[in-house]
């Protein structure tokens, strides 16, 4: 068993979720900072892949030195996006964030179901509110290193926003951090703030998008116009897939991301029912989401040609996974799960896997 399984089954398995996220981000963010940190983290984690990106894998408009990136969700307030690159994604989404700062819903509210290398969580868009994220990346970009960095951004409306002014929550957001972002990804498919989730209706999804490509447009560097893509669940019916790819021409997205958390509780789950049950609502990711995620991925390529972006995420575990989405139409793929059940050298396992191939 590696360290880093050994680590987990006595130690990290039995520390609260949140507790062990954060412990690990302030980890990352340490190590990073302090002098040779970046070329410790990609020597041990990173298998040799180096910093410079791959011109062979371009999406977006950027060269990715992989097609693996980290999803968003895991650094929520752009702290440690330097170090997630270093250790082997190709891109890392930071987010979701909010025009305003606000603390989540009560806790507990992650959980792990081991059993099915999976997560629950109803975290509530915690975090620190789109100014602070924006001064971080802001000072990433400043270096040379983080100007060359593709780290794109997904934004949310805050909990307290009605639905019929949600429209301006995600033009704030935008009008704030597209400067500063690699592209912006609009999340209308998170389960854990109420009521978002009905914005992914076609008639109250379109003046969304069309508000973000507004703001995002000429915003970039040289003015050049920051991609837009959206983020939809899984628990979408194919027709409201389509349609939602109907929108990607008709507003002027780059693409679409596919696809969020679920709020299914499958049966194939073998983590015993009680402890299902106990864990509560929020969104289930893991292994069990590959099937979906596959069935959205065809479906989107199909509806949208090969000219838009979709980057797959949901169930991704292995270098064979991510080769699977990138032989099936997707142009980049994106991973979180998998971090929390095989340890910080997992990016960069899949990337040389990757490049094996």
């Amino acid at each position: 068993m590696r360290p880093y399984h050994l680590l987990f089954q006595h130690v990290l398995s039995r520390t609260d979720p949140e507790l062990a996220h954060h412990a690990t981000v302030r980890a990352l963010a340490l190590a990073h900072a302090v002098p040779g940190g970046p070329l410790v983290l990609r020597t041990l984690f990173g298998h040799g892949i180096g910093r410079g990106a791959d011109p062979s894998v371009t999406a977006l408009g950027l060269p990715h030195r992989t097609p693996f990136g980290m999803a968003a969700g895991f650094d929520k307030d752009a702290e440690i996006a330097l170090a997630l690159l270093d250790m082997g994604f190709g891109h890392v989404e930071v987010g979701t964030v909010t025009p305003r700062p606000q603390p989540g819903n009560e806790k507990p509210r992650s959980f792990r179901l081991i059993p099915d290398r999976a997560l629950v969580n109803r975290m509530g868009f915690n975090n620190e509110g789109a100014e602070a994220m924006a001064r971080r990346l802001a000072r990433i970009r400043a270096t040379r290193r983080g100007r060359d960095a593709v780290i794109g951004v997904n934004i949310g409306k805050n909990k307290t926003t009605p639905a019929d002014r949600a429209v301006e929550d995600y033009r704030l957001g935008a009008r704030i951090l597209a400067p500063v972002a690699s592209y912006l990804a609009v999340n209308v498919s998170s389960p854990n703030t109420p009521g978002l989730r009905d914005l992914q209706g076609v008639d109250a999804l379109r003046p969304i998008l069309a508000a973000v490509v507004e703001e995002a447009r000429g915003a970039g560097p040289d003015e050049r116009d920051v991609p837009v893509l959206v983020k939809i669940a899984p628990d979408l019916h194919d027709d409201d897939v389509i349609a939602v790819a109907e929108l990607v021409d008709e507003v002027g997205l780059a693409g679409v991301i596919a696809a969020n958390t679920t709020i299914a509780r499958p049966d194939t789950l073998v983590t015993p029912r009680a402890k299902v049950e106990a864990a509560g609502a929020g969104g289930l990711s893991g292994p069990m989401l590959a099937e979906r995620a596959v069935e959205m991925l065809a479906l989107l390529r199909t509806a949208l040609g090969r000219d838009a972006v979709i980057i797959s995420c949901g169930g991704v575990m292995t270098a064979a996974d991510v080769a699977e989405r990138l032989a099936l139409g997707a142009d980049l793929v994106q991973g979180f799960t998998g971090l929390i059940y095989e340890g910080p050298a997992w990016a960069g396992s899949i990337a040389r896997g990757l490049r094996r191939r």
